[in-house]
């Protein structure tokens, strides 16, 4: 027996050729580069050897020349790319540091810096900015994004409105273009420049007009009409300017609902808020002439609210409680009377503090309103002529409600003594 097998003879197999992982791997790295070539849109070609496994491949690389952007001109009706409405607009764009001087404890005096932005609104050096950005502040620092930096001095401002204008020495300079704040709709794209952080100096954002006519209750009380927007909005952005698609400033980036520790808020983003520019025309203008805004409404009172439960407790309507009227005043010759709960100011419902000062924002000087109001348990009406508030008197610092168990409370005008609220002015 020879040594075949007996199952017969079996034809010899062909050898079985390893495979290239290496090779393997190559290949999908080329078609990924292939693809990621592909997603350009004008692309040159290069060719390569491949000296480790032998053959060649293709490489493709982009062509495209970069360009440079040009200032362009702000018309109100021609739209602006992103690139040029930011190069046409940063060097009107301030960045703004303070410097606050303080006491501690044991005497000493303590510096504390902050930042904001603002933005340049005349070529002799007047910049709009928001008040609460140089509130209290012993110095100011304007900067421009060439490298020029000036002390500035305040001109003038309104706390309840947020604004400020601040004066520094120079000529020539390049100011913003203000455009009409209530020609924005929703989903409008709009853009903002600032410094977020203090840090991230002539940072650029954009997004789109979220919501109109915001009523926000600001961190001191204060509420404000405001342009929702989904633009990235942060500390040291308030001040800024925020842009429509035309290159014109149509607001001032101003405040950002931020996180108050819980779970439910700590996410959020992309809730931005600026005030519309058309609201605050009248009153820079205003500080640039005078110091300070005119036109503004005055009664002549001392106010507070009545809560909830002081209404409970002494059978009064909710409302707003004059504490007292100043002599001579719009009050006094409308027959306002110390103890009246003013309830309404033409049908318009007032509940508390917050309520009067907005109603209060759509007079001025010299207008007349009818106030609705509860004396001594019965309803009255009284017509008012509002006077013109005085200047130290165009702000009201910490509103806040009182109870009628605190004999005495102070506000803003003063301590109140014999009345069951203390007063604010009004």
């Amino acid at each position: 027996m020879n040594g075949d097998s007996p199952m017969g003879s079996v034809p010899p197999q062909p050898p079985r050729k390893k495979k290239k992982k290496g090779a393997a791997k190559f290949v999908a790295l080329g078609l990924c580069l292939a693809l990621l070539g592909g997603m350009v849109g004008t692309v040159g070609t290069l060719a390569a050897t491949g000296r480790l496994f032998g053959g060649s491949t293709t490489l493709y690389e982009g062509t495209v020349v970069p360009t440079a952007v040009k200032m362009a001109s702000i018309d109100g009706q021609t739209t602006l790319t992103l690139p040029e409405i930011y190069a046409t607009n940063v060097g009107s764009t301030v960045g703004i540091t303070t410097e606050l001087v303080t006491t501690n404890y044991w005497g000493q005096p303590v510096s504390e810096a902050a930042a904001g932005s603002g933005f340049v609104i005349s070529s002799d050096g007047y910049i709009l900015t928001n008040y609460h950005v140089i509130d209290g502040a012993d110095s100011i620092e304007v900067a421009f994004i060439n490298g020029d930096s000036y002390q500035a001095k305040l001109v003038g401002g309104d706390e309840e409105q947020d604004i400020a204008v601040l004066k520094i020495e120079a000529t020539g300079l390049t100011p913003v273009v203000l455009g009409d704040s209530s020609a924005l709709h929703v989903g409008d794209q709009v853009c903002a420049i600032g410094n977020p952080l203090g840090e991230l100096t002539y940072s650029f954002t954009v997004g789109y007009v979220s919501a109109l006519d915001r009523n926000i209750t600001m961190t001191d009380g204060e509420v404000m009409n405001m342009i929702q927007t989904d633009t990235a909005i942060n500390s040291g952005n308030s001040g800024g300017p925020l842009f429509n698609q035309y290159g014109e400033v149509v607001g001032i980036t101003s405040a950002k609902l931020s996180s108050s520790g819980s779970s439910s808020e700590a996410s959020i983003e992309g809730l931005g808020f600026a005030i519309p520019i058309n609201d605050i025309k009248d009153m820079v203008t205003s500080i640039i002439e005078y110091g300070y805004v005119t036109g503004k409404p005055s009664m002549g009172t001392t106010v507070a609210t009545v809560t909830q439960s002081d209404a409970a407790r002494y059978g009064w309507p909710v409302g707003v409680y004059v504490n007292s009227v100043e002599e001579g005043s719009a009050a006094e010759k409308a027959g306002l009377q110390q103890g009246d709960i003013i309830t309404a100011i033409d049908g318009t419902e007032i509940t508390q503090i917050s309520d009067l000062k907005g109603a209060l924002k759509n007079y001025k000087a010299g207008d007349t309103a009818t106030l609705t109001l509860d004396r001594n348990g019965k309803t009255d009406t009284v017509e008012i002529t509002f006077d013109e508030a005085a200047p130290d008197t165009t702000t009201t610092d910490t509103a806040t409600d009182t109870d009628a168990q605190s004999g005495a409370t102070q506000g803003s005008s003063g301590w109140g003594y014999g009345n069951p609220f203390g007063g604010f002015g009004y």
